[in-house]
């Protein structure tokens, strides 16, 4: 098969490592792409937001699959216009990539089909949201941009005057733009997050292994909340029983409420959730592959990836077999300096050099720079590692880590640590 993955990020370079393995992967070329991924496939000089470019590339290069990693080109309808090209893609249409496209729709779906989630308002005014704020004495509470965001437009606001500035930034300055045309106010959930991801046709539904990620900048969970600085898999807080629960309570019901409302779901769906004393609940839809938690998860993966992809693509999901490692893994994101406000870039990487087999490193932001590897963005490289345990898994991970130089560079140090306490050896 000739396979086209879209985007540049460690996501995509997990997608594509996964993909090469495949006996069925003839040709793989990614778009952009990065300096890592462009060790192992070509990659091609068109943007991910770039679907003209995209779609011709497609149909001049005889493209059998597309997989489309993020989120912002599934929004914008790459997968309709591939499809009215005649041709196949791993991903949902823009009708069902609203559900993460616009957290309003969101949060609506899931109250109309009784999908476990918190209690929420939905403000488009600023002076309404004002007024409702000036009446709520309960906090912590949540305020969300309703749009994409780049996992950024979330605040967990502690008091009422933190509330107010959240609210003015979002709708007010407009710091994500249109995304902050509206807002959702939510009622905080008190537990431990977790997230699952589940390929499927439509119809079928199949989880892949359950994962953490950890959003906040610092050890602890301190500082602003980023795209992600960690991810570790499996989540033991994700008991069989509980995933029982969230297969029957969140997993089967959404798929359902998407066929009912004429938006047929087709790719992954990402569930962000939190486990509360009371069962689980929906944080956040995605519908995409988590970065990094599928740095995490796909490492772990045993058998033929690519024939996943392409039988939910074509609605014959129930057909593949496969199996996974039951060796959990972990990744630790390493980080620009600036990260997550204003990155910077072009700065020299060292300690790449040399295979290790107990660990990977995909790379996010890295480019080339007169031959030699720089930093290019804010997530720079996510180092996974399998061990035969978590702390195994940790030891190898930030082994790795430690090997690695670029002036700036800044990472958690606790990745994996909530996961050490439930199992016990903390």
């Amino acid at each position: 098969m000739r396979v086209l993955v879209v985007g540049g990020g460690g996501r995509e370079h997990a997608l594509c490592w996964s993909i090469v393995r495949s006996p069925r992967a003839e040709k793989v070329y990614c778009a952009p792409g990065n300096a890592g991924i462009a060790e192992l496939v070509e990659t091609v000089d068109i943007g991910a937001g770039d679907v003209d470019a995209l779609v011709r590339f497609a149909v001049d290069a005889r493209i059998d699959l597309t997989v489309v990693g993020p989120e912002e080109p599934l929004v914008n309808g790459l997968v309709d216009r591939l499809q009215a090209a005649g041709l196949r893609a791993f991903g949902p249409t823009a009708a069902a990539a609203e559900l993460e496209g616009s957290k309003a729709f969101a949060k609506e779906l899931m109250n109309k089909h009784v999908i476990p989630s918190a209690g929420f308002r939905i403000f488009d005014d600023v002076e309404l949201a004002r007024k409702y704020l000036r009446a709520h004495d309960s906090y912590p509470l949540v305020i969300k941009a309703d749009g994409l965001a780049a996992g950024k437009g979330v605040v967990i606001c502690r008091d009422a005057d933190q509330a107010r500035a959240a609210l003015e930034t979002i709708m007010v300055e407009r710091r994500f733009g249109t995304a902050g045309n509206r807002v959702v106010i939510e009622d905080f959930l008190v537990g431990e997050e977790a997230s699952i991801m589940a390929i499927t046709d439509g119809r079928v539904i199949l989880p892949l292994p359950s994962s953490q990620d950890h959003k906040a900048l610092g050890d602890g969970d301190q500082g602003p909340n980023t795209g992600g600085m960690g991810a570790y898999s499996p989540a033991p807080v994700i008991t069989p029983r509980i995933m029982q629960q969230i297969e029957a309570t969140i997993l089967v019901p959404t798929i359902h409420a998407m066929h009912r409302e004429g938006r047929r779901f087709t790719g992954v769906l990402y569930c962000g959730l939190m486990i509360t004393p009371g069962g689980p609940r929906v944080l956040e839809y995605n519908v995409r592959f988590g970065d990094p938690e599928a740095q995490a998860v796909l490492p772990r993966l045993r058998g033929d990836w690519l024939t996943i992809l392409d039988r939910a693509a074509t609605h014959q999901l129930g057909r593949v077999e496969f199996d996974w490692d039951p060796r959990p893994a972990l990744c630790v994101v390493m980080a620009s300096k600036g990260y997550p406000g204003k990155p910077v870039t072009g700065v020299p990487i060292h300690g790449l050099t040399g295979d290790r087999e107990e660990s990977l490193v995909f790379h996010g932001g890295t480019g080339r720079r007169e031959g030699e590897l720089v930093t290019t963005g804010g997530r720079v490289l996510g180092v996974t590692a399998l061990g035969s345990d978590l702390p195994d898994a940790r030891v190898r991970a930030y082994r790795r880590v430690e090997e690695i130089r670029f002036e700036g560079a800044h990472y958690r140090s606790d990745i994996g640590l909530k996961a050490l306490k439930h199992l016990g050896k903390a």
